[in-house]
């Protein structure tokens, strides 16, 4: 029997269809942690991390998200690059043949576009300390692609990176990005199957015949207890160990 460890799976993934997946992580406060050496060793053994000059932070998700960018802009030559969170169940397969339907089109910002209020009120989650920005009390952010999970192709990739040091970071990483984009000649597409619910919803959906790319719940901003619930999810929703290696690309 073989037995195929992550570091060869993602191996095998890059060389026979050419996606490359990574976790994409910078630094602790405290250089050379535990948390870094924990992080540089799961790295050694399985090669699954990109790391960037960055120290972690939740209000630093901007300053992340623009610099993932162009540091995967400069390292891999792509058609799509993607974000996702680690706490979102991902069909691989799925996703992939979704992207393939927009391989023609150069300019694309794909994901559950949205357009939320503005937080203005400091208590709140998701304030937005810059709210006077965006109008009088109450007005809503452009539409947007939530954070969860969103892809953009080429171009716009090699847009953030070569324009990353004048873009503005709001305090939101999603509503940064839809800012970077927004001026652009760029197409914006809102895939619903990026944002299915957690069982019974992407359940459903998959009996039905329509495997969700992506399932999450909205009310923790991605699964809730997802350390606990990610196989049963999986179990519920997944589209089969195999379906990447079937998507004609």
């Amino acid at each position: 029997m073989c037995v195929i460890n992550a570091g060869e799976k993602l191996r095998k993934l890059e060389k026979e269809k050419g996606i490359v997946i990574r976790f994409v992580i910078g630094h602790s406060a405290t250089p050379g942690g535990v948390l870094d050496r924990a992080v540089d060793s799961e790295d050694a053994e399985h090669k699954d991390f990109l790391r960037l000059k960055h120290v972690e932070g939740y209000h630093e998700l901007s300053t992340k998200t623009r610099l993932y960018f162009s540091t995967a802009v400069s390292i891999w030559d792509a058609e799509f690059y993607l974000k996702v969170d680690d706490d979102v169940h991902l069909n691989l397969g799925m996703l992939t043949s979704t992207l393939a339907k927009y391989r023609s089109k150069p300019r694309i910002y794909i994901g559950c576009m949205k357009s939320g209020p503005v937080l203005s009120q400091k208590e709140d989650k998701y304030y937005e300390p810059e709210y006077r920005k965006f109008g009088e009390d109450g007005n809503k952010y452009f539409r947007h692609a939530t954070g969860q999970l969103y892809a953009i192709s080429k171009d716009l990739a090699a847009y953030i990176s070569i324009n990353s040091p004048i873009l503005h970071r709001y305090a939101n990483e999603d509503v940064s990005l839809g800012s970077w984009l927004l001026g652009l000649e760029v197409e914006h597409v809102d895939e619903r199957s990026m944002c299915c619910g957690t069982p019974p919803d992407c359940e459903w959906k998959a009996q039905a015949g329509n495997v969700c790319v992506a399932s999450f719940d909205w009310s923790c901003s991605g699964i809730c207890n997802s350390v606990r619930r990610m196989k049963e999810v999986h179990d519920s929703c997944g589209e089969g160990e195999g379906a990447v290696w079937n998507v004609d690309l």
